[in-house]
């Protein structure tokens, strides 16, 4: 039976374009408004803080890519991102269910881009890009 799996680079690649994606184009860029509305509505704490907070979570989601790529660390790496991603879901599920487009479509995007970067996790040492 022929090997179905992509090469383990690419899987890397798919993994980090989603964190490069996310903080540079979706927050650094403003690129994704939508994501600004979520963090503003924090009650007393998103208008004064919400655009700081994005810029820094910006910085840390490209980091993420970053070190994704990097295959150093991929346990702490891979429980960094779903704590990460959790509390990032929760968070806006809890203050801004009503600005998110689809929250039961999120958390299945979500749930299906962790079980990818627990792949990416588990592939042998020195398989990158």
């Amino acid at each position: 039976m022929p090997e179905l799996m992509p090469p383990y680079w690419l899987i890397r690649i798919a993994v980090a374009a989603v964190w490069l994606y996310e903080g540079l184009w979706c927050k650094l860029l403003r690129g994704e408004p939508r994501e600004f509305e979520v963090v503003k509505a924090v009650p007393r704490y998103g208008p004064r803080f919400g655009v700081p907070f994005l810029m820094t979570l910006g910085v840390v989601e490209v980091s993420l890519a970053v070190w994704v790529l990097s295959g150093a660390a991929p346990l702490v790496c891979v429980i960094v991102q779903t704590v990460l991603l959790v509390s990032l879901n929760a968070n806006g599920l809890v203050w801004a269910r009503h600005v998110i487009h689809d929250p039961r479509g999120m958390l299945v995007k979500n749930f299906a881009f962790l079980v990818l970067a627990w792949v990416s996790a588990s592939l042998p040492a020195g398989t990158g890009p």
